[in-house]
Formats: C-alpha cells, sequence, structure tokens
C-alpha cells in the first residue's frame, strides 16, 4: 500500500515537474464532441433557384439568403451561447430549544420495609425519597449565507446531437492563454431550436441541464492551490 501511495505521488509531481518552464497546454479539439460532429455532418449545399419567379424575387427562405433562417437546428451547426449571471442570495435563519424536566419517588411506607432499610442505610440517607432526577438542556443555533456572483460571458457551442423529441444538445469550449496563465470556459446543456434567437444566439437561463465552467489553468492557479501533501493531510487527520 505504501509502494502504491508512493509511486502515486512520484508520478503526479513528475507530471508537474514536466510543465516547470512551460505555458499550460491548450485541450486538443480533435477527438472532440464538436470536431466529430461537425465532420461526420457534411455542410448543407445551397441550389441555385431555378424558374423565372426565384430568379426574379428579392425573397427566398434558404439560410444563405439575407432575409433566410440561420439559426442552427442540425447536428454540426454552431451558436453563440450568452452568459450574463447576475444572482445575488441572503439566507439568515435561527434557532433556539430549551427542556427542563425533574422527577422524584418516594416510598414512605410499604409494610415497614423503609422504617427497616432506614436503619441499616448510612447517616443521612432515606427511603422517603428514594429516587429524584432533574435534567436542564438548552440548545441555540445561528447561521447565515450571502452570495453574489457575476459572470458575462460569450461562448460559441456547437451541436453535437439532435434528440428524439427535437432538443438539441450543444457543447462549447474556449481557452485563451496569456503568458504562462491560460483561460478555459465550457458550456454544456440542451436547448430547443425555438429558444435560439433570429441572431442565432441564445442565453444560458434557457439551456437545460447547463454545465458552466469557468476557470484556469498554469502558474498563478498553481500558486492559489494547496499543495497535495497539505490537502491529504487535511483529509486524513481527524483533528
Amino acid at each position: 500500500m505504501r509502494v502504491f501511495i508512493l509511486a502515486l505521488l512520484l508520478t503526479s509531481a513528475c507530471s508537474k515537474l514536466s510543465e516547470v518552464g512551460k505555458e499550460p497546454s491548450f485541450s486538443q479539439v480533435e477527438g472532440s464532441y464538436q470536431h466529430h460532429a461537425m465532420y461526420t455532418t457534411p455542410m448543407p449545399e445551397f441550389a441555385e433557384p431555378t424558374g423565372p419567379t426565384e430568379a426574379s424575387s428579392l425573397w427566398t427562405a434558404k439560410s444563405g439568403s439575407l432575409f433566410g433562417d440561420r439559426r442552427a437546428g442540425q447536428r454540426g451547426d454552431i451558436l453563440t451561447v450568452v452568459i450574463e449571471i447576475n444572482d445575488k442570495a441572503e439566507i439568515s435563519n435561527s434557532s433556539g430549544r430549551s427542556r427542563s424536566g425533574s422527577q422524584s419517588m418516594a416510598i414512605p411506607s410499604l409494610f415497614g420495609i423503609p422504617q427497616r432499610l432506614n436503619k441499616k442505610l448510612p447517616t443521612g440517607a432515606s427511603m422517603d425519597d428514594a429516587v429524584s432526577t432533574s435534567s436542564d438542556s438548552a440548545f441555540a443555533g445561528q447561521g447565515s449565507v450571502k452570495r453574489n456572483e457575476k459572470l458575462t460571458l460569450r461562448v460559441a457551442a456547437t451541436v453535437v446531437e439532435e434528440l428524439p423529441n427535437g432538443v438539441l444538445r450543444i457543447e462549447g469550449q474556449q481557452e485563451v492563454r496569456v503568458n504562462f496563465e491560460l483561460r478555459e470556459l465550457i458550456v454544456t446543456g440542451y436547448v430547443r431550436p425555438t429558444d435560439i434567437s433570429r441572431q442565432n444566439e441564445i442565453t444560458y437561463d434557457r439551456i437545460a441541464g447547463a454545465r458552466i465552467s469557468y476557470g484556469g489553468r498554469g502558474q498563478i492557479s498553481d500558486v492559489q492551490q494547496p499543495r497535495y501533501g497539505q490537502q491529504i493531510a487535511e483529509t486524513v487527520l481527524p483533528f
């Protein structure tokens, strides 16, 4: 067991040491759901208008036209996800509880038995008050939660799957590297084609099962995280 833990620590340390002096690497797009969806789905071909009516008309319903519907609607299409989160929550509660009780049992006379026992009991002891108990407990609790989150982002997502009921599963990933720090944004979820706007955009509150991750990797993120040994010690130690 010790050998396994030591090998695991050495492996994780070596993986970190290999990144010393290097900028964080990007995640590979090839092999992802986005790449697979666009790679296996051919782009639609727009047929040239035929006939005297279409040739002389300024209006056409094709997606490639000026007034056509450019919204994403099938596997491999791209749409823009608008994330504007400005949430604020405040919760405060308090509770209190108190309880007191007392019991006593006396046997002043029972066929003369208490009197006989009183003679054999130590000085000061008596069966007149055989049992006497009392209890008193009190509890008070108070808690509060205050959160304020604000996030404004825009990211392009790809339709990776069309469900049988017409709902689209989307997935978007964006990475921006500045010096030795990599900023990463991931968005996944399910959307209805009717919720996509004419600008081919959808807001985060219309994404069912939305999973939004905004973080980073790099030297600054590593410094802000406690070392592996400290994390293990905080998890294992009971005190």
